[in-house]
């Protein structure tokens, strides 16, 4: 019996030591197994103090605590409404389709995948198809104004807001801005629960954050997750710098509220980027800040207005930043100044690189329109700009972009070869005249690392690493003193780009 009893305490002992070195065991663990050793040890007549301090190692503390939202939730769904929307598309007629055998026609979320887009649906021509939208919104005035995404209800006919306590209303769409992709309502009611609004410039990434809304219809559905990115900006030609979320959120959710773990909404979910039509973890989200001022324009002209500043830039890859001596590839290159503009007035010039916007880095290209469309017409911005190998500091009063922003233009990789690969030369004056410029050599062929490129016989090189040139001894001088690659100022018809050419 004393040899059993010891064999039993021999595999206890050994099952402990291996599962406190692989550290499975926890508080409530280790406790078990030292009871259940203390009594094995008692048999055989052993003291159990040693088990217990070999099986009882001090748990770690996690490093972030699971957050509660159950009173973000309780507090704020409330002041969280459904949108339903009714309205009509059109689509082809196909006089062999049955009633109700139509596969889109009745399909309520039918092209509402990728904006959760109301009722506009998709337009394919043909026979009007009555249509419903979904979407979400939050209350942010006790007398009934409400915050959603233009999308919802652009081309709504008819607009019913339905309450978290089940009560109905017909909205009045107060005005919206496609631009920004933020619409207000008004509801005929009073002494509603309201959300608070935080700051969208506080958020940090990796911050927890709550979304509310009605996927799919289903009210008040609540789903939570971390900020993944700030400033995100989107091919759908908005400039708007999204908030990037792993918060699920689907065809419903559009237009309602993203809150921080104080309770304040953060932004106004948007967008979502998916390949099936459902959530596939990123979510985007219009930043309160941004949000709040166009709704504050909404209520008070019925319409947005948005600054412009009147230049058309592109990507600072690694060819440029070697080209213009830049430590990093970041910035905004100025490709165009459009004449008469506030950049033009502010002094910006072609070639310059917009580093930083109020004192805000400028990483990506799409920031400077982004930060640009953050602003009003009238506002002062300071820019620092790249220029000679220096920094040079210009302030600019931004004007009225009558929707018509800076756009971001493309530019083509460059393959390497030692030489440029251009025939060149001057201008004549009538070619001059036509072009509308005063200088530049006219690129009669391209090839080698030039045509790699991107450049094509006919383009106009107007400079060469910001340096203007009018010979092809200028353009040969400033080769000669690149190192690894030069960037050439293109006209090519109306348009004015940089490309690249990677030298060696």
């Amino acid at each position: 019996m004393e040899q059993q009893t010891n064999t039993a305490s021999l595999k206890i002992k050994r099952t402990v030591a291996a599962l406190a070195a692989i550290g499975v065991l926890g508080a409530g663990g280790a406790m078990v197994m030292h009871q259940n050793n203390a009594g094995a040890n008692a048999a055989a007549g052993t003291p159990a103090a040693p088990v217990a301090a070999a099986v009882a190692p001090a748990a770690s503390a996690p490093l972030v605590a699971l957050p509660d939202f159950s009173q973000i939730a309780a507090r704020n769904s409330p002041a969280v409404v459904n949108i339903s929307v009714t309205g009509s598309t059109k689509v082809a007629y196909d006089p062999s389709a049955q009633a109700g055998n139509d596969d889109f026609g009745n399909d309520p979320f039918f092209e509402f995948f990728r904006r959760f887009q109301g009722p506009q649906g998709g337009q394919r021509g043909g026979r009007d198809v009555p249509t419903h939208g979904l979407g979400s919104g939050f209350i942010v005035s006790p007398d009934g104004i409400i915050m959603t995404n233009a999308h919802v209800v652009r081309d709504a006919r008819e607009v019913t807001v339905k309450l978290n306590d089940r009560r109905e209303f017909r909205a009045k769409v107060l005005g919206s801005d496609p631009k920004t992709d933020i619409a207000v309502l008004k509801i005929d009611a009073n002494k509603l629960p309201i959300v608070p609004l935080g700051h969208s410039s506080d958020l940090k990434v990796g911050e927890w954050v709550l979304a509310i809304g009605s996927p799919y219809g289903f009210d008040s559905t609540v789903t939570a997750g971390v900020v993944s990115a700030k400033g995100r900006s989107l091919p759908d030609d908005s400039n708007v710098p999204f908030i990037q979320t792993d918060v699920a959120v689907n065809p419903g959710n559009s237009g309602g509220p993203l809150f921080n773990t104080r309770g304040e909404v953060v932004g106004i979910n948007s967008q979502i980027y998916s390949q099936t039509g459902g959530f596939q973890g990123l979510s985007f989200a219009i930043p309160i800040d941004l949000a709040g001022r166009i709704k504050d324009q909404i209520v008070a002209t019925g319409k947005a207005s948005h600054a412009k500043l009147g230049v058309t830039v592109q990507e600072v890859n690694q060819g440029f930043a070697d080209s213009f001596k830049l430590a990093t590839p970041e910035g905004a290159l100025v490709a165009n100044v459009e004449r008469g503009s506030p950049a033009d007035k502010a002094g910006l010039k072609s070639g310059d690189v917009v580093r930083k916007v109020n004192g805000q880095r400028i990483i990506a290209s799409a920031d400077l329109p982004a930060l640009v469309g953050t602003s009003l017409p009238g506002d002062k911005i300071s820019l620092d700009v790249w220029r000679d190998g220096k920094i040079v500091s210009l302030t600019a009063t931004l004007g009225n972009a009558a929707d018509k922003v800076a756009e971001v233009a493309k530019s083509d990789g460059a393959a390497g070869k030692v030489q440029l690969g251009l025939a060149l030369r001057p201008l004549q004056s009538d070619e001059k005249r036509e072009a509308g410029i005063s200088a530049g050599l006219l690129v009669e062929d391209a090839g080698g690392a030039a045509a790699n490129a991107g450049v094509l016989p006919g383009d106009v090189l107007l400079s060469v690493n910001g340096r203007p040139v009018n010979t092809v001894e200028q353009v040969r001088d400033v080769v000669e003193k690149s190192a690894k690659s030069v960037a050439l100022l293109i006209q090519r018809g109306p348009d004015k780009i940089f490309i690249p050419v990677r030298l060696g």
